[in-house]
């Protein structure tokens, strides 16, 4: 299994069930780290311009990089209707090896689980080390970890959401739901199971999405280890500190 196995399948739903999970919570903290940056502001796994779009309408310069076709083609049909192509750019990139200069940009963002869709470690080296590259001297780098995954509860089949997805008179939509752990492998992995009616027509889609275990010390570590100096480690999208009982673990770094 690689990282990003499974993304193209959910490029359909990611948007759906986010705004019943997730939702905005974090695009107010993302968009203050990026307009603080006073330059041109690169995100890794843009996906569908959840965070991107917001942040352009802030007026941040914005290049955000996906490896999922599926998920930049609804990227850029966001970009197009809200007409910020002047401020976005979406490019189609392995974000291990950046195609951008050195000292390209003022801040780095990755923000919920990107840099845990990396399942081996010298991927996440060698991501860390291209973000060191493009990131210009003294420029953030932040990113967000899925809090806990090591005690995420195994269970199987579980129906973990329903609703309509679309305009009214759309397809009613559930989400079947496997968490099985990979612990020698240090892996969460997620079967997902979307089951979409429109009257009598039944679809469904299976995959699969892993992420990668990594605590907040383990980050810490590995990012002081690629040349990164920590500002600050928080529990919430409002500025508190982190802990490990904490909901929200996001961390903030410098380039020395």
């Amino acid at each position: 299994m690689e990282g990003h196995d499974g993304w193209d399948d959910y490029a359909p739903f990611y948007d759906w069930e986010n705004a019943r999970t997730l939702g905005r919570r974090d695009v107010s903290f993302w968009r203050t780290v990026a307009r603080a940056a006073r330059g041109p502001v690169l995100e890794l796994g843009c996906g569908t311009g959840r965070i991107a779009v917001p942040l352009g309408r802030a007026g941040v310069h914005l290049v955000g990089v996906d490896r999922s076709e599926g998920m930049l083609t609804r990227a850029r049909q966001r970009v197009a209707r809200t007409r910020l192509r002047r401020r976005v750019r979406l490019i189609r990139g392995d974000i291990r090896h950046l195609p951008f200069a050195a000292s390209s940009f003022a801040t780095v963002l990755a923000p919920y689980g990107v840099l845990q869709s990396l399942l081996r470690e010298r991927d996440l080296a060698a991501t860390l080390a291209s973000v060191h590259a493009v990131l210009a001297s003294g420029g953030t780098f932040g990113l967000e970890l899925v809090a806990d995954l090591p005690a995420w509860q195994e269970y199987t089949k579980h129906v973990s959401l329903r609703g309509w997805r679309g305009r009214p008179g759309g397809a009613r939509v559930t989400l079947v739901e496997t968490v099985r752990q990979d612990r020698a492998r240090r892996l969460t992995i997620f079967d997902q199971e979307f089951v979409e009616r429109r009257g009598r027509t039944r679809h469904t889609r299976r995959f699969a999405l892993a992420f990668r275990t990594l605590s907040v010390p383990q980050m810490v570590r590995r990012l002081e280890k690629a040349g990164f100096a920590i500002t600050a480690l928080l529990g919430d999208y409002r500025g508190g500190r982190w802990d490990p009982r904490a909901e929200v673990w996001v961390i903030l770094a410098r380039k020395a």
